[in-house]
């Protein structure tokens, strides 16, 4: 909406938009209770729920990351490490029970493989070129962004791409899961997890800030209070997913996904591929998108943060069209996609879901996103970021 508008037209318009994003949350919502019933339902309003808050806090990892290592501000790391505490403290009482009414629940878990190692690096460098994460890209789309349109696009194309390599990255070397939870037992692989980041967050609220270098133009610091709101209730809507879905919150499994159903549907045959033989894999081709938790969650994540966005008075369709940006958003959605498929997740399925199931990937996953994100950082401004 144009500030130079007359107020009645403007109030006309905001009405009118809000109209329409009811008709499709109740469509979305019909269709979604349709294929399994009030349990999908629940999952479309956690969805909604997480958009909201992730709009209206502005919180995501990409600048957090970007301000800690290419910055050098260690202030940018205390609210995700009080987000990793949190989390993993919310979801340990279900972890360790298994169940919850009917729903058989385990932790986000992978190997601790290259892999993972390579796919957080790579990942890394993507969502600094792309300007956020697997949930940014959703709630930059969902606020107006249409930049991130272009980057989820080429997100899909690189999560489909690395599931046709998926068997090569997986003969390289590996170790086994480990989930500390199923170890050492619940309270105290939860509680010495969540200790342990509480240390770092106290050293890193002593720690100084230094002098960014010069490649890096300082962003503005989100709003501590909002940053906090995140940090609140994001972890409970994690628990709510856990319980409801039976897993923890992903994101990035669903754009694997989505690009693969749009191959199929330019000829491309699954049967090539082995990725896509594996019995979960092929009955998401086969059923619609709104069957598959991941897929409805993220469309649950858009309306979110639309809905939140109206409700303010400051959603509008932008986007930059400068060449640079166009190209960084291409290149960074097909790395975001790439390594998100060959890594286990993103930033939210791997580092947040995984690190709060006290799952040893999620700690490597962490450690290789931060050389890849100053790569990243230091290639922006040659793009015009």
């Amino acid at each position: 909406m144009l500030a130079s508008e007359p107020y009645p037209v403007r109030r006309a318009k905001g009405r009118l938009a809000a109209f329409g994003w009811t008709l499709t949350v109740l469509a979305v919502a019909a269709a979604a209770y349709d294929v399994l019933g009030a349990r999908q339902v629940a999952l479309f309003g956690v969805g909604l729920a997480i958009g909201a808050v992730l709009l209206h806090t502005e919180f995501g990892f990409t600048g957090s990351l970007r301000r800690f290592v290419a910055g050098r501000d260690p202030e940018a790391l205390r609210a995700p490490l009080a987000l990793l505490a949190l989390t993993t403290l919310a979801l340990a009482p279900a972890l360790a029970a298994g169940e919850a009414f009917g729903q058989s629940l385990g932790p986000a878990s992978a190997p601790l493989a290259v892999q993972v190692a390579a796919g957080a690096f790579i990942f890394g460098v993507g969502m600094q070129l792309g300007g956020g994460c697997g949930s940014g890209t959703l709630f930059g789309l969902g606020g107006g962004n249409g930049r991130m349109l272009i980057v989820i696009a080429f997100f899909c194309l690189g999560s489909f791409l690395a599931s046709l390599h998926m068997g090569w990255w997986a003969a390289l070397p590996a170790l086994a899961p480990v989930v500390l939870g199923e170890r050492l037992g619940w309270p105290l692989a939860a509680g010495g997890q969540a200790a342990l980041i509480g240390l770092l967050w106290w050293w890193l609220g002593r720690a100084r800030a230094g002098s960014g270098p010069r490649f890096f133009a300082q962003a503005q610091r989100p709003n501590s209070r909002r940053l906090w709101l995140a940090v609140l209730a994001l972890p409970l809507l994690n628990l709510a997913t856990l319980i409801l879905a039976g897993h923890p919150w992903t994101i990035t499994w669903a754009y694997a996904l989505w690009g693969a159903k749009a191959a199929v549907a330019l000829g491309w045959d699954p049967s090539s591929a082995p990725f896509w033989q594996g019995a979960f894999q092929s009955a998401a081709l086969r059923d619609g998108i709104l069957a598959d938790v991941t897929s409805l969650m993220n469309i649950g994540l858009v309306l979110g943060a639309t809905g939140a966005a109206l409700a303010a008075g400051r959603w509008s369709v932008r986007i930059d069209l400068h060449p640079g940006a166009l190209i960084a958003a291409v290149a960074g959605g097909l790395l975001m996609g790439y390594g998100a498929r060959i890594g286990f997740g993103c930033t939210i399925g791997a580092l947040l879901s995984g690190i709060a199931s006290t799952s040893l990937h999620g700690w490597l996953w962490f450690a290789a996103v931060l050389p890849g994100t100053w790569i990243g950082a230091r290639l922006r401004p040659g793009f015009g970021l």
